[in-house]
């Protein structure tokens, strides 16, 4: 059994809202104080590991119990770090434009596969942030690389790890498919 210092309950929730209560709750912890959050949502372990490197936090680890998924991070033991944002942003509207100007605009959709399925921009590359370190090697690092998810965080922390990665030319897309009015596509069976 892992000691923790506080539970935090993000069952049932979908992102951004696992790291937004987990940003607060390990405000109130001590340097080197253990934090555990239970989530539902299959996103939440690329989602923490990520939010957790770009704020100098160390993610533990995660276990799974049913559908639920028991993640453990460590409060920093340094003054905590401000969240990096990746600096290359663009509005959806103006990637709205871009595609429709231009057919081989290159859009990764990083949410889960469940999220891609059921709407997504069409001729957008489905990889799962979770899964980017094994599609690497299948992207041009010279390519401009539109990156897309639901809010714009986990694209966020995506083209952070592109641009880390060598990419020269990625832009992270925001408020992302929460608001997206252009067209879609459905992959359900």
């Amino acid at each position: 059994m892992i000691k923790t210092d506080l539970v935090l309950d993000a069952k049932g929730l979908a992102c951004p809202m696992p790291i937004v209560k987990t940003k607060k709750a390990m405000s109130g912890l001590d340097s080197g104080e253990i934090l555990e959050i239970q989530a539902t949502d299959k996103g939440s372990t690329a989602d923490l590991k990520a939010w957790a490197q770009s704020t100098g936090h160390r993610y533990l680890g995660t276990v799974e119990e049913g559908n639920v998924l028991k993640h453990y991070l460590r409060k920093s033991s340094e003054e905590e770090k401000e969240e990096k944002k990746h600096p290359n942003v663009m509005k959806n509207e103006e990637l709205e434009q871009k595609i429709d100007a231009n057919q081989d605009t290159v859009v990764l959709d990083v949410r889960e596969a469940a999220e891609y399925a059921f709407s997504h921009i069409p001729n957008a590359k489905s990889v799962p942030l979770g899964e980017l370190d094994e599609y690497l090697n299948e992207l041009d690092k010279e390519s401009e690389i539109h990156v897309v998810c639901q809010t714009g965080n986990r694209s966020d922390f995506a083209a952070q790890k592109l641009t880390a990665a060598g990419f020269k030319q990625v832009i992270n897309i925001v408020p992302g498919m929460s608001e997206w009015t252009g067209p879609t596509g459905k992959s359900v069976n």
